[in-house]
């Protein structure tokens, strides 16, 4: 597994302790807030709010703190901006990490990241230092149980899909960033489980991991996913399934 977003958290996690559920909830709240800043507080009228939503409401999170996430982002509560930021750097055995994160204090965010950083053996980098083993793309994920391969493909392409991939239980369409709401409203009827930017690694940057060297970098994984403003990890590890159920995120 190489990649990592609030979905994959959300799914891993329903079973955690209050604690964890209340980071999952922080992070949510803020990618709703975000959603009705930039596209308004109705949902019907916002895929973006509305996929917010819809992870928040998988997640258990009450009603009342998605309607406060609303109005905070539509400026009805006040309170500081919330600004996307990008941290790139180097976790152990060589590992490149991207973190992606939303705060409104950046002084306290990268504090916090260079602290993970420095006590997990890597180190916090300049921009560009590992984003070269990326590529941005847009990223939907639609069950399998909704839609054939051929009839999925066929409309995908259409809309301006790029590639589908087979993940196990669901088909992963990968867009250009700008084309993922054209792609995410044209597939709306198939109720997308995921529908988000990524960052994907280049196939020839990816780093198997097996053993201890693979239990290190999950736990370091797992101690940036929680940050209460990190949002998303990726990362050019491949980790084994089971190492990443017992220590990542």
């Amino acid at each position: 597994m190489s990649g990592h977003s609030r979905w994959s958290t959300i799914k891993r996690k329903k079973g955690a302790s209050d604690a964890k559920k209340g980071k999952i909830f922080t992070k949510l709240a803020r990618d709703i807030a975000v959603a009705a800043r930039i596209g308004g507080p109705d949902p019907a009228g916002n895929p973006s709010l509305r996929m917010a939503l819809q992870a928040a409401k998988a997640a258990n999170m009450p009603k009342e703190n998605q309607e406060r996430a609303i109005k905070k982002g539509i400026g009805d509560l006040g309170g500081a901006t919330l600004e996307e930021v990008v941290y790139e750097g180097r976790g152990p055995s060589g590992t490149a990490f991207l973190i992606d994160v939303l705060t409104d204090n950046r002084n306290r965010t990268v504090a916090e990241v260079r602290q993970v950083f420095s006590k997990g053996g890597g180190e916090l980098g300049s921009s560009g230092a590992v984003m070269w083993m990326f590529d941005l793309r847009g990223v939907i994920t639609i069950p399998k149980a909704k839609v054939d391969e051929d009839t999925l493909t066929e409309r995908a392409l259409e809309l301006g899909a790029d590639d589908i991939r087979d993940t196990g239980e669901e088909w992963m369409l990968v867009c250009a960033p700008t084309a993922l709401s054209a792609v995410q409203n044209g597939l709306e009827d198939l109720e997308p489980s995921s529908a988000e930017r990524q960052y994907l690694v280049k196939p020839e940057s990816l780093v198997e991991l097996e053993g201890d060297a693979a239990i290190k970098v999950a736990q370091f994984w797992s101690r940036l996913d929680d940050l209460d403003d990190v949002q998303n990890v990726f990362t050019n590890a491949s980790i084994p399934d089971d190492v990443l159920d017992e220590h990542g995120p």
